[in-house]
């Protein structure tokens, strides 16, 4: 749990970065990253070497062993000269991790110039952090400005952050001031959102889980904590192994979003998840009854183009709207019984054009549809103030929908205006124990905040899947007391109004 002397050494490393000139919330994080995964590559290496010293077995090692490759280690540099330090990080530990192969950073001649590493061939392969760096550049301004910061990173690691769990709270944290929406409607999804989701789906240590519009993988780090919460103790050597990287993937087509991702799944115990750029829903993109699990808030804004489109995604939906592409793509990626939870607009609900209707039709008849749960339009503030709604629903191919179950969702924990202070009032658990009892809720009524409507009657409308179309409101008579009575109420009042106003001259 992050504390709020936590939070406040977090937030000076910020104001420093910021001091210095790099305001963009996003370049902060992505600098904060190079300089954690640089520090994470030398405490990977000094339990390396305590483990070779107890067993006496010779291992590959990360830095080279040479004067030049020591130097560039966390805990050798440090403590130098600020000029120093930035000078070893800009020169050459940066370009080393850009050029980073099969786990191991290449040497460099006194003289500054590189040596391409020598590999053994078990040696580890590169993380996913790692496979992104290439294009990565290094923007603290001054010597003094990566000081301060190493100076308060390292404070943080040896006197708070006591694991990874700690170290995974503390980037979430970070990622939290990402307070700017992207280009293409892309942004953060509040953690507790996240984890209603994945909570709705129950994921497994044998699930394959994908987010096709990752972004900063949130999903994914939920999807991991829900199982290391629920299964840690029983988990087999295989199921681990699983859990380290091929049981979650991610797409994005922003590098930087990519390597942000690729160190926040790292903080979470997964080392090599299949994180790649990848436009999804772009004939690129030919996956299909891959995964288990799908969970994503995919783009909502904009149009992508006609001609770049997978063509078995405008089978389903003949539209250039991502919202509704990104849906049909979790149908093709899916395996049959795989289940999704993702986000989608309140337009794809009701929307009237053929590609709406076409793709709720395909939901509701050829797959089973589950649930629609009606998020209050404040939930993604500051961010946007767009209305959502979560679809849950499982790809059979052979229909299944009987009755679907409607939820609408009134608060969420927290205030629904910019400021979103953490309240009280809270529908998610709520939500989490009636999804997985909907035998419960067999006889509610429509009048109530959820309920089940049958498959005939979503038909009957269109498929139209807004709440509003079938909740029905209880209209309460309100009885007023007769005319007279108001009248001689109100001729009392005008009385009292005139004897107060002529004490008040009397007293002038």
């Amino acid at each position: 749990m992050i504390t709020g002397a936590i939070k406040n050494k977090i937030d000076k490393i910020w104001t420093d970065i910021w001091a210095g000139g790099v305001t963009n919330p996003l370049t902060v994080i992505e600098q904060l990253t190079y300089l954690m995964f640089i520090r994470s590559l030398d405490e990977k290496e000094l339990e390396t070497e305590e483990l070779e010293h107890s067993s006496g077995e010779k291992l590959a090692k990360i830095f080279p062993q040479s004067a030049q490759g020591q130097a560039m280690r966390w805990s050798k540099f440090k403590n130098n000269d600020p000029r120093d330090i930035y000078a070893v990080i800009s020169q050459r530990v940066f370009l080393a991790i850009k050029n980073m192969k099969n786990g191991c950073l290449p040497d460099f001649t006194a003289q500054g110039e590189m040596i391409e590493p020598q590999t053994p061939d078990d040696s580890a392969t590169d993380t996913a952090f790692a496979r992104y760096m290439s294009d990565a550049m290094f923007l603290i301004p001054t010597p003094q400005v990566l000081q301060k910061i190493i100076t308060g990173l390292d404070d943080l690691y040896e006197h708070d952050l006591t694991g990874l769990d700690m170290q995974g709270d503390l980037y979430e944290y970070m990622l939290s001031k990402l307070a700017t929406a992207g280009q293409n409607g892309q942004f953060r999804t509040p953690k507790h959102i996240r984890e209603m989701m994945v909570a709705l789906l129950r994921p497994t240590p044998d699930d394959v889980i994908c987010d096709p519009a990752c972004g900063t993988a949130g999903f994914l780090v939920s999807a991991a904590e829900y199982i290391r919460q629920n299964f840690e103790p029983t988990m087999t050597a295989e199921q681990w192994a699983h859990f380290a990287g091929p049981a979650f993937t991610g797409f994005d087509t922003d590098r930087t979003m990519l390597r942000i991702s690729a160190m926040n799944l790292m903080l979470h115990s997964i080392d090599t998840p299949e994180v790649d750029y990848l436009d999804s829903v772009s004939k690129q993109n030919a996956i299909s009854d891959k995964f288990t699990v799908c969970l994503a808030n995919p783009p909502f804004k904009g149009t992508v183009d006609a001609e770049s489109i997978n063509d078995n995604l405008k089978a389903v939906t003949n539209t250039k709207k991502t919202e509704l592409l990104f849906v049909a793509l979790f149908l093709r990626m899916l395996q049959k019984g795989g289940r999704c939870a993702c986000i989608v607009p309140d337009g794809v609900l009701f929307g009237s054009s053929k590609a709406h209707k076409a793709l709720r039709k395909e939901l509701v008849e050829n797959h089973q549809l589950r649930a629609v749960i009606s998020m209050p339009s404040g939930v993604f503030k500051p961010y946007a103030g767009v209305s959502t709604a979560v679809l849950v629903f499982t790809k059979t191919g052979a229909g299944g929908t009987d009755k679907v179950w409607f939820y609408d969702m009134q608060a969420d924990g927290f205030s629904l205006d910019d400021k979103r202070s953490e309240i009280a009032d809270n529908d998610i658990p709520d939500i989490i124990q009636r999804f997985h009892n909907l035998e419960q809720e067999q006889e509610r009524q429509r009048t109530e905040q959820s309920f089940l409507v049958p498959k005939q009657d979503i038909a009957d409308n269109d498929y139209d899947l807004s709440i509003n179309k079938y909740k029905e409101v209880e209209y309460v008579p309100v009885e007023y007391p007769p005319t007279s009575e108001l009248l001689a109420d109100l001729n009392a009042l005008e009385m009292e109004i005139s004897k107060g106003l002529a004490e008040l001259e009397e007293m002038l």
